[in-house]
């Protein structure tokens, strides 16, 4: 998209187009009015992008985490500010022992109420810090998929696990031009030749061998 033709998007569609862009294309998630113009715009791309509506936001969170485990592609979980974060912290948790990638999004109050004991206010850097690689909250329409594309890529990098954007609710309804970035391209660390070679003859030697096998990234 050229600076001529870029168009004017609420940050709820920037967002939307951004997780199309990184491949994503299922989000599981509890609807809450700290994000409804994300849901407008998933609504609007509803062909390529599915919003799975969920019981409990610790429902959402697992099934986030299920999907990444299955797929090798970080999950998605879009919950709401407050008690919705903190029931997906079970999910978010799991992920993080699990090294599952998963991104998860969540609402926070506008940011002119920020420091003010809000209705339902969290900071989420303290809250998420020891269970995530990363915790951000985005101040502006136009960063979002400056933040997105690092949360992808921190989420599938070295020892994959959780990320989590905090979304204020002024930032999802601003209006902004920024161009879309590419799908994240993340570097794959392999086994030293050697060093499985070595692995294989003693596992040839070994009279009762016992592997314990677990975890995502497992190839043949």
């Amino acid at each position: 998209m050229s600076d001529m033709t870029m168009q004017t998007r609420t940050g709820g569609e920037i967002l939307a187009d951004a997780l199309i862009a990184q491949g994503a294309d299922l989000v599981f998630g509890v609807p809450g009015e700290s994000f409804l113009a994300v849901l407008d715009a998933i609504q609007a791309r509803s062909d390529r992008l599915r919003f799975i509506t969920c019981r409990q936001e610790g429902g959402a969170a697992f099934m986030a985490d299920a999907h990444a485990k299955l797929t090798g592609r970080p999950g998605i979980c879009l919950v709401t500010r407050g008690p919705g974060a903190c029931n997906a912290s079970i999910g978010v948790h799991t992920a993080w022992q699990d090294s599952t990638p998963m991104v998860v999004l969540i609402g926070q109050v506008a940011r002119h109420h920020r420091e003010r004991e809000a209705f339902q206010e969290v900071e989420y850097k303290h809250m998420f810090a020891p269970m995530a690689k990363w915790v951000c909250e985005v101040d502006s329409a136009a960063r979002l998929p400056e933040h997105l594309s690092h949360a992808f890529h921190l989420a599938q990098s070295g020892r994959p696990g959780p990320v989590v954007l905090a979304l204020p609710e002024d930032v999802l309804t601003e209006y902004a031009q920024v161009h879309d970035l590419p799908t994240a391209r993340i570097a794959r660390p392999a086994p030293d030749p050697a060093a499985m070679a070595t692995l294989r003859d003693r596992l040839v030697l070994a009279e009762r061998p016992l592997a314990i096998l677990g975890g995502p990234g497992w190839s043949a």
